[in-house]
């Protein structure tokens, strides 16, 4: 009897646990009756993955948090060492059907190469473009490095079989960087409804304060929490609307600057943070606001944070970035790059309209049901790594198969 198709999958820049993305993949994979590795860094959040049947997880030390370009390379030599030791004590065992790729970074071609070689199929699931991130988190990052990074993006490119991404302007660079238009699909980062509909709100998180803005997230330097921030202080102090709370849910390593911050402008009483919560928790934080808010100046990025508002029915407001304005069109507002001041003053003219923010808030849920959510990706998803129905059923019928 044919044994299920064996998937290994490589992420490295933040754990299984922690990665949205493919904690969805994984799921979709799993109720495939695929059997799935997963090399990743050692994490708390993967507790809930270790006991999974079919599913195998092998853990590393978590590099240390690097302090600057030189550091990057220290932490992805690091991983490229454990995931080469990994991917060989698969590959000693049986074959490897497919190999997913979590991008960034572009290290894995090496292995890649390798597998494919050996009859093994390469899928790249890209989210960010490695030179754009280095540029978005350092003022002047070394020309050299930003020539490495694209040619190893380069490289990432020439060795799939297949490439996911989640919107055209990363489709558009994975052309240019080798990349097939016929072998990319597009799988749209959205949330799983089964799972955003059982959000309930609780109107005690409001607080003291009338009207609450939410941001939600992983707070990177590329992320411009501290544009957020910036808001907050001017829809406070300069508009005088102190009716308004602005809570920040996530963590990362921007935090406790970011609470200094606060700290040090005196804006406690409106500004708070209430951690890295489980997720039931962050769409009833979601469900309860009156905005979404977002202040990344990222182009090339399709915001996680935007499709969990839209799932809830919660406007959006942020900056006019050619992605963000695709993704939420209909359903938020949009002002220049940058521009604090604007942006602060759509805020507070959508928290006195809420007949606009119902239909903002209505559009933008049913993009998420009709397009975006995840349910909608996943036979995207199933088809690009090559899984076909018939592989259920067999592995329905030999559960105790191994690969």
């Amino acid at each position: 009897m044919p044994k299920p198709l064996h998937v290994a999958v490589i992420v490295e820049n933040v754990a299984l646990g922690v990665d949205t993305r493919l904690r969805k993949q994984v799921d979709n994979l799993i109720e495939a009756g695929v059997q799935l590795s997963v090399i990743t860094m050692r994490d708390d959040d993967n507790a809930r993955y270790r006991d999974i049947p079919n599913l195998t997880i092998f853990e590393y030390p978590a590099p240390k948090q690097p302090s600057g370009p030189v550091g990057y390379v220290g932490e992805y030599l690091q991983s490229f060492a454990w995931a080469s030791w990994y991917l060989t004590k698969l590959r000693l065992r049986g074959r490897i059907d497919v190999l997913q790729i979590c991008q960034p970074p572009d290290i894995y071609f090496p292995l890649a190469w390798v597998l494919r070689w050996a009859g093994t199929r390469i899928l790249v699931d890209q989210r960010d473009l490695m030179p754009e991130l280095l540029g978005s988190r350092y003022d002047e990052p070394p020309k050299l490095m930003l020539k490495a990074m694209h040619w190893l993006e380069r490289r990432t490119q020439r060795v799939a079989h297949h490439s996911l991404t989640v919107n055209s302007y990363l489709k558009n660079r994975m052309v240019e960087a080798g990349a097939k238009p016929d072998a990319i699909s597009l799988v749209y980062n959205g949330p799983v409804l089964a799972r955003t509909s059982l959000a309930v709100p609780e109107p005690s998180l409001h607080g003291e304060h009338r009207y609450l803005v939410a941001w939600a997230g992983k707070m990177g330097r590329q992320d411009r929490v501290d544009l957020t921030i910036d808001v907050a202080e001017h829809v406070i102090r300069e508009l005088g609307r102190e009716d308004v709370g602005f809570v920040l849910l996530g963590d990362g390593e921007c935090v406790e600057e970011l609470q200094q911050s606060v700290k040090d402008r005196g804006l406690e009483r409106w500004i708070t943070f209430p951690g890295w919560i489980p997720e039931k928790d962050l769409f009833s934080y979601l469900a309860t606001a009156d905005l979404g808010i977002d202040c990344s100046l990222q182009v090339e990025v399709s915001p996680v944070k935007v499709m969990e508002y839209m799932a809830q029915g919660l406007p959006v407001v942020c900056f006019d970035l050619q992605e963000s304005k695709l993704l939420a069109d209909g359903a938020g507002v949009f002002t220049p790059a940058g521009d604090i001041p604007a942006l602060a003053a759509k805020v507070v003219e959508l928290l006195d309209d809420p007949t606009t923010r119902k239909q903002l808030g209505d559009t933008g849920r049913q993009l998420i049901t009709e397009k975006l959510s995840w349910e909608r990706q996943t036979p995207i998803y199933l088809k690009a790594i090559g899984w076909e129905p018939s592989v259920v059923a067999t592995a329905a019928a030999d559960p105790g198969a191994d690969a």
